[in-house]
């Protein structure tokens, strides 16, 4: 019988699990329930009660490693964290969040425990074995995944589970601490450097994803080229919606052929064939054409708009649920003004 663990480890505060931790907790609990498994939580934190208390009714035991050291994310640290947690637990089966905190760390974890890690997991079936469903080659290839080596270590991709969220009268977990003798840390986290919140435009929590394509920078109906009035309407839409900002590829890259470029995109931006593929709830492309390498980015994306002044674009030919015949610019302009009234 197969034997589940599921790793999470806190957020910035050091006490509240993350949301993909939060997300791993339901998909641990699923599988194990549809396995008839021993389901067993593990906890990488500051301060570990809190987070303890997050996972209420989901499993009996609770394993926690916490203290100053595991309070940032560190390879040394975590690395010897989650391996005491494997050991302790004895599973067959080990579910981690595909963060960068874990991310970075699990393969060693699987090599230290004798396993097989596989990433970028999307989903678990399978009635009476385990198989994950991941994606290759840029989100173009699905592929069904099985093992038999053990403990097999998967870590989930995140948006792919709702999270966890226990009931007010959940009794507390017996929360068990694991000690761990720590190798020499050469790592030190001296604190944070980050954009500030207006200027940060990559947000993966949020519930709209706005992408820009080529046709902000291009020549508009007046012959003249209006990239400084695009840059403001994007912006003003993203602080005033917290929506994520996604790019085409030819947006991104206008910078480098020495063309007129919204300064604020990076290559972080891009999505689609050769970007990434985020997860949101809704979507909504304005001057992009909606061909395959678009259409690859927003495979996941919930409910998806588009804006085109092309009735015959590819939005059009059932890759978006609305689309919108109008001119970006003014479709924008109008919108922010209407933010801006609540």
């Amino acid at each position: 019988m197969e034997s589940i663990l599921v790793l999470t480890h806190s957020d910035e505060s050091g006490s509240a699990l993350t949301k993909a931790s939060l997300e791993t907790v339901t998909a641990g609990r699923e599988l194990a329930a549809r396995l008839g498994a021993e389901l067993t939580i593990g906890i990488v934190a500051k301060h570990a009660t809190h987070a303890a208390k997050q996972v209420a009714d989901v499993a009996p035991k609770v394993l926690a490693v916490q203290g100053e050291a595991f309070a940032q994310a560190r390879f040394g640290s975590d690395a010897a964290a989650c391996t005491e947690l494997v050991r302790a637990a004895q599973p067959s089966i080990v579910l981690a969040p595909g963060s960068s905190r874990f991310a970075r760390a699990m393969a060693a974890v699987a090599h230290r425990t004798g396993g097989v890690a596989d990433t970028h997991i999307t989903a678990l079936g399978g009635a009476e074995s385990v198989e994950a469903t991941r994606w290759f080659y840029r989100q173009r290839i699905e592929a069904v995944v099985s093992r038999d080596r053990r403990p097999w270590f998967l870590l989930l991709d995140a948006g792919t589970h709702a999270p966890f969220a226990t009931t007010e009268d959940a009794a507390p977990p017996d929360e068990i601490a694991i000690a761990v003798e720590l190798p020499e840390l050469r790592t030190k986290v001296t604190g944070f450097r980050a954009p500030k919140t207006d200027a940060q435009t990559i947000r993966p929590d949020a519930k709209l994803l706005f992408v820009a394509g080529a046709g902000w920078t291009k020549k508009q109906p007046d012959g003249q080229v209006h990239t400084e009035e695009a840059g403001a309407i994007i912006l003003k839409f993203l602080a005033a919606s917290g929506a994520s900002l996604g790019s085409s590829k030819s947006l991104v890259d206008q910078g480098g052929e020495g063309n007129s470029v919204l300064p604020f995109l990076t290559h972080l931006n891009q999505i689609g064939q050769t970007g990434s593929t985020p997860r949101h709830a809704k979507g909504l492309a304005t001057c992009c054409h909606g061909e395959e390498p678009h259409v690859v980015g927003w495979r996941f994306i919930g409910e998806r708009r588009a804006v085109s002044l092309d009735a015959n674009c590819g939005w059009t030919r059932g890759k978006a649920d609305v689309v919108y015949i109008a001119d970006a610019f003014q479709v924008m302009a109008r919108l922010n003004e209407m933010l801006a009234t609540k």
